[in-house]
């Protein structure tokens, strides 16, 4: 194969770098190779949100949420592969002091550049934003992505809407408030926004040089990035080299890398491929390709389905979801996985392919055993559909974790139930967290079908799932405490959802009954 360097756009300029393994971060080629150590090293497994970075890409025409042209996401520096970035723009604090430069004429110096502060740091040095420092560079490109992105739109984000978008960013010292305040007040000053157009230049240049390949040698082995732009591409490569790691959002893979110093070999990167990335409704379903972001496949879902918006907005972080995929997490299997219980409860189908064929199973028919499922050698996941009909269920998804924000869950249940006046006429009850793979609650379930919704069968119901599911105790929950909690939810699904005196989604929701706690930055 014949290796390309890897070409993106960086502080004004398209960039070349070779010879570096293709699990190089692209935090470690900042601060050790570009020597912009703006960008920070915290939890490094994308947690704490000290490396965030904004990637740019060309949107497509008529794209939802563009910047003049670009799509603009925060991600987490320390777990992407500097590969991904090919053909892509990087961005990170050091640019927001590029973008306020102007040249000016004084007697003393003659013409030079006055460097000031864009209005996002501006605004966090006026409110007292930051401390010790070692987080504010993460929380000043989340904000200056929410900047570009309301600037673009002529909107203002809301507190709640702030926070949520800062969920990402944890810091130790400010308690929030004053940088929620920040992100009020940039609003408010004169305003700077990124030249797109030299971006947007290089950006098309990079694109008109077809697929990416790229290797690197070292300790006398090669191992080879494949970057495929088409279906068939990727149906073929996968077939011939069915050892090959399939990359994603690298939101999973990046630790393996990173934490368990994993050896991944050659890489097959799913990224580039916008067919894999389509979200639309076919044939009487939601059909989720599977490169399609975490973040624009929960949006898709949740404007169709009741009682999802929580749990997508607590998924993670929004950097994760950004980078991360739905596909990816279903396919990595992970019992604690929150997308798999939801799409479980809405009666979702997996569809995979190897070479031409494609063929598709329920996903509760998916997973066989902790971290095992039904792919064959050379097979992959191609998208995950979801059937419109039944939107006509009442559904519930319920994420339990220590902290609210940005937390990896002690379980989460996805349910889904419909009923003919009182008589439960379907019902699915799936959980994570509860066993070594995520699956429905059988005997919970058969409880319930064919009875009044009552509190005498939610009882039972209760009752059975003690025989569905032995917990296991871990360091984020107790057995004894999922099994209770996960009975719990139950009895909340009952109070949601029952034909008469159900609670409305908004009486649960902290988006809903918690605004003035927000505003007031507690």
């Amino acid at each position: 194969m014949s290796t390309q360097p890897i070409r993106f756009f960086h502080q004004g300029r398209v960039v070349d770098v070779s010879g570096v393994h293709p699990t190089r971060t692209v935090l470690d080629w900042l601060r050790e190779d570009a020597r912009c150590t703006g960008t920070k090293e915290g939890c490094n497994e994308g947690d704490c949100g000290a490396c965030t970075v904004v990637i740019g890409e060309l949107a497509a025409p008529g794209a939802a949420g563009a910047v003049d042209g670009l799509q603009l996401q925060t991600v987490n520096a320390c777990i992407q592969f500097l590969p991904t970035l090919h053909g892509k723009a990087l961005f990170t604090v050091e640019d927001l002091k590029r973008q306020c430069g102007k040249a000016v004429d004084t007697a003393q110096h003659g013409k030079h550049a006055v460097q000031c502060l864009h209005p996002v740091q501006q605004a966090l040095v006026e409110c007292h934003g930051s401390q010790c420092g070692f987080c504010t560079p993460g929380f000043v490109m989340s904000l200056w992505s929410t900047y570009e992105h309301h600037q673009t739109a002529g909107t203002q984000p809301t507190r709640q809407q702030l926070a949520d978008e800062l969920s990402g960013n944890l810091c130790r010292c400010t308690g929030y408030r004053p940088i929620l305040d920040a992100g009020q007040r940039m609003f408010d000053l004169p305003a700077v926004r990124l030249d797109t157009k030299p971006v947007r230049q290089a950006l098309t240049a990079l694109q008109r040089e077809g697929t990416f390949e790229y290797s690197a040698t070292a300790g006398g082995r090669t191992d080879r990035f494949h970057a495929p732009k088409t279906l068939a591409e990727l149906a073929a490569l996968r077939e011939k080299m069915p050892a090959a790691q399939v990359l994603a959002g690298s939101t999973d893979i990046g630790l393996w890398v990173n934490k368990l110093f994993r050896d991944l070999g050659d890489i097959i990167y799913v990224g580039d491929l916008a067919e894999m990335k389509v979200v639309d409704e076919r044939n009487g379903e939601l059909y989720i390709g599977a490169g399609a972001s975490l973040e624009d496949a929960w949006r898709a879902l949740a404007q169709r389905f009741e009682g999802l918006t929580d749990v997508w907005l607590r998924f993670a972080s929004p950097p994760i979801r950004n980078a991360g995929t739905m596909g990816g997490n279903v396919a990595n299997g992970s019992p604690i996985g929150d997308s798999p219980p939801v799409l479980m409860a809405l009666d979702a189908q997996i569809e995979l392919r190897r070479g031409a064929r494609v063929r598709r199973m329920p996903l509760v028919d998916f997973y066989v055993d902790y971290m095992k499922n039904k792919l064959e050698p050379g097979e992959f996941v191609q998208a995950v559909s979801v059937p419109l009909s039944v939107a006509k269920r009442r559904v519930r998804a319920y994420k339990i974790s220590k902290r609210f924000d940005c937390d990896i869950s002690a379980l989460c249940a996805g349910f889904s139930i419909e009923l003919d006046g009182d008589v439960v006429r379907e019902v699915r009850l799936a959980y994570g967290g509860m066993a070594a793979t995520v699956k429905r609650a059988a005997g919970a379930e058969a409880a319930l079908v064919g009875k009044p919704f009552t509190q005498a069968s939610v009882n039972a119901a209760k009752l059975a799932l003690a025989q569905d599911f032995k917990p296991l105790s871990d360091m984020r929950a107790s057995a004894a405490y999922r099994l209770q909690v996960a009975q719990n939810l139950i009895q909340r699904l009952w109070l949601e959802t029952r034909a008469a005196d159900a609670l409305p989604l908004e009486a649960t929701s902290v988006w809903s009954v918690m605004p003035h706690v927000v505003a007031e930055g507690v």
